[in-house]
């Protein structure tokens, strides 16, 4: 026998089918599989980045790693010392200015992120599973889409650093 929904099971209904919280449990479930598959190198997704965008532009200013990262200067600089604390990362005053810091991989670092691409791309491949090849794709533009059309609301720029 179907029982009319209660306007609390509506209540939920909407809340459960809302995209900001599908988005999160996404990202929730993102972040458990990438920690799950890259636990034999103790990296954190956040931690992935920083090396990743370092790898890519070394001696970036910790700003400009900010915002290569949609991350806010607080985030930033919480994930550096943890990689600084490991001997992953290496900071100095930029050559640009004296108050800026720049930041580099040590050797360590770049051997690490070596290390992490493959349980990176595994952790990749366990999210979208779910999807086939199509969906996969038509899933990445849409977020595209939506990231880009919505820039302007973000509380972090991301700016992605320029290949030298």
């Amino acid at each position: 026998m179907n029982e009319p929904l209660t306007q609390a099971s509506k209540d939920l209904a909407r809340l459960y089918t809302r995209p900001g919280f599908l988005l999160r449990r996404a990202h929730q479930i993102s972040a458990a599989m990438f920690e799950d598959e890259c636990s034999s190198v103790g990296l954190t997704p956040a931690q992935f980045g920083v090396l990743t965008v370092l790898g890519s532009a070394p001696g970036l200013d910790q700003s400009s790693l900010a915002r290569a990262l949609g991350f806010d200067k607080v985030t930033v600089l919480r994930v550096l010392r943890g990689l600084e604390g490991r001997g992953l990362v290496q900071r100095a005053a930029a050559l640009t200015s004296k108050r800026n810091m720049a930041v580099v991989l040590s050797p360590e670092g770049k051997a690490l992120l070596q290390l992490a691409t493959e349980p990176a791309d595994r952790a990749y491949e366990r999210l979208m599973a779910p999807l086939s090849e199509e969906q996969q794709k038509q899933l990445m533009l849409l977020l595209m889409q939506l990231t880009q059309g919505l820039e302007d609301q973000a509380r972090a720029a991301f700016v992605p650093p320029t290949q030298t």
